[in-house]
């Protein structure tokens, strides 16, 4: 789910890459070896057919792979694969990428000089890390993060530059009510409904987009951050083999919890399961339970969708609204749009207001995302319900919402004083054709159009006033 073109996921800005910057990725193994896993199945299955066949494969032989039912997803794995610079097509025939096929073939096979897989340190740490500590870490680094959007106290204010990042990617704005002092929009609303992984990339795609500003080399960030995806958890590695653009990184991705460094100047670093996760598909943080504000390892937590997140809210037709959880974040959140009563040990109790909507209202938050929101946390026993909200409910935030946009602005163009009503009524026919028309009033020959449909309509109407 993305607000306004937000990017979540590194296929939509790899795609936006030049291929000059693809060649100088594909030059470390761990850049290939991470993107590869990015790939849908069938695309995978594709770059291992090919990666040690010399010549090039004929199109209408890698159709034949699937039967007809396969075709389309076949198609998409292609486009992608040609989108990322791994297969190019030539009449009819595909040819992998040389540069690609090379470094993961040193990548599976261990070949190569390159250290793109990281240094590791053999020599004991003085100061012993384990797993639990690193989860511990990257959960309290990364919900400080969340907590601070929500407007918690109860952990400490993030680094400058992570206030910097969540301004620049507009997930914060200035608050109007405090000024100094920051608040959530709707994409910061919409980013809370996240898993953590999806978080994360959000996180470090709008880090790429502040690193091009910076003008750090853009190839130098994105190979760090896919050799932290294929490094091993718990294992420390040295900062020797990283560059200067990399050594900067180092500082803001601690921040992130997604590396531990114990000293700025430390030789060595640990990836945090926030790291190793980036590019594995398994969920982050995976076996951590957060309580009180205090991350418990739970050795035989559950990790499938269903167990991980169970719903813990109970919405009633009267609106007023249970929450069985204890976790912070989640108390603020609701905190958002609900009007907090109660709060016991294990549950919280609150009533969904017409003010209470209206402050979330402000924030930029919208409806929809309340109702998506209580939809996805629901309690198990709400979702044996058809629908699983109760509708007044729904329908009464949906009509707090329709008070305040009763105005709705449009970006447009005015088309007006036509000399002929002939030439307005062939206008006015054509915009409708497209779709593109708001209003118009054809006594006064006037008409507004929409921005997209600007273009065509003023050539429309050029082409026929220069054949009359």
């Amino acid at each position: 789910m993305s607000v306004d073109n937000f990017k979540t996921n590194i296929y939509e800005y790899l795609e936006t890459l030049p291929t000059l910057t693809f060649l100088r990725l594909f030059e470390k193994p761990a850049t290939c070896l991470a993107i590869f896993r990015l790939l849908p199945s069938i695309g995978r299955h594709i770059v291992m057919s090919l990666l040690y066949v010399e010549k090039p494969m004929s199109t209408i032989d890698i159709n034949s792979w699937v039967n007809k039912e396969g075709q389309k997803k076949l198609a998409e794995a292609l486009l992608k694969l040609s989108r990322l610079r791994i297969l190019e097509q030539k009449k009819e025939v595909l040819i992998l990428n040389d540069v690609f096929r090379r470094e993961f073939q040193n990548g599976l096979t261990g070949g190569g000089q390159q250290q793109s897989f990281g240094l590791p340190i053999t020599k004991l740490d003085k100061h012993p890390v384990d797993m639990a500590f690193l989860d511990h870490y990257a959960t309290t680094q990364w919900e400080a993060i969340l907590h601070y959007m929500v407007g918690t106290s109860l952990t400490k204010k993030p680094s400058r530059g992570v206030l910097n990042l969540l301004q620049r990617s507009k997930l914060m704005q200035d608050s109007n009510e405090n000024p100094g002092q920051l608040q959530i929009t709707n994409k910061g609303f919409q980013f809370l409904l996240q898993d953590v992984n999806t978080q994360v990339w959000a996180f470090l795609l709008q880090y790429l987009d502040m690193a091009e500003v910076l003008q750090m080399d853009l190839v130098e960030v994105l190979n760090f951050l896919f050799q932290l995806g294929s490094l091993e958890l718990g294992e420390s590695y040295s900062t020797e083999t990283l560059t200067q653009t990399q050594l900067q990184m180092l500082e803001d991705l601690r921040d992130y919890g997604i590396v531990y460094q114990r000293k700025k100047l430390s030789k060595r670093y640990y990836p945090t399961r926030l790291a190793t996760t980036l590019t594995s598909g398994n969920a982050a943080l995976a076996g951590t339970v957060v309580k009180n504000g205090i991350t418990e390892q739970n050795p035989t937590e559950l990790t499938t969708d269903e167990e991980v997140e169970q719903g813990f809210v109970v919405l009633e037709t009267n609106y007023r609204l249970y929450a069985y959880t204890d976790s912070p974040l989640q108390i603020a959140v609701l905190n958002l749009f609900v009007q907090l009563q109660s709060r016991f040990r294990n549950m919280v109790t609150g009533v969904i207001t017409r003010d209470s909507i209206r402050n979330a209202l402000l924030k930029g938050i919208t409806a929809e995302q309340i109702i998506y929101y209580m939809q996805s946390h629901a309690h198990i026993q709400m979702r044996k319900k058809i629908p699983v909200l109760p509708l007044t409910v729904i329908d009464q935030i949906r009509l707090w919402e329709m008070e305040r946009n009763r105005l709705k602005p449009t970006a447009s163009y005015l088309y007006h004083e036509f000399n002929m009503q002939a030439d307005f009524d062939a206008a006015e026919k054509y915009a409708k054709d497209l779709n593109v028309l708001l209003w118009s009033n054809p006594k006064k020959r006037t008409m507004i159009i929409k921005e997209e449909g600007h273009e065509n309509v003023k050539g429309f109407v050029k082409r026929r006033l220069a054949k009359s």
